[in-house]
């Protein structure tokens, strides 16, 4: 089954999110690290791609579904901590929607899927 084609929001993020690992690897070099990175980028795709809120998706922090696994959560946040403010200075219009993004409202999330029996 194919699937839709994403929308201008979460390609946007999966921009951005590419744009924050790779300023985060510049500046952190580590041996072996390349493979470490696209995996963590491709299992950012996975998770953007699959988001239940398509493209009304809040910013992760606040979304009421944590899909991410602990693990790479923490390391996901510790990228974007560090890449956020220099965001500012290699990529501004990037980084100011990010930023904007941030503070869309998060939709309801319905108790089940299903709907009422």
């Amino acid at each position: 089954m194919a699937r839709k084609p994403l929308g201008k929001h979460r390609q946007r993020e999966i921009r951005t999110v590419g744009l924050m690992i790779e300023l985060y690897e510049k500046h952190h070099p580590e041996i072996d690290s390349k493979d470490k990175y696209n995996r963590l980028f491709d299992y950012a795709i996975n998770r953007l791609e699959r988001c239940y809120f398509g493209e009304e998706k809040p910013a992760c922090k606040h979304c009421p579904i944590h899909c991410y696994q602990p693990a790479r959560r923490e390391e996901i946040k510790a990228i974007m901590r560090w890449s956020g403010p220099r965001m500012l200075l290699h990529h501004p219009i990037l980084a100011i929607r990010h930023l904007i993004d941030d503070h869309r409202p998060v939709p309801d999330y319905p108790a089940s899927k299903t709907g009422p029996r």
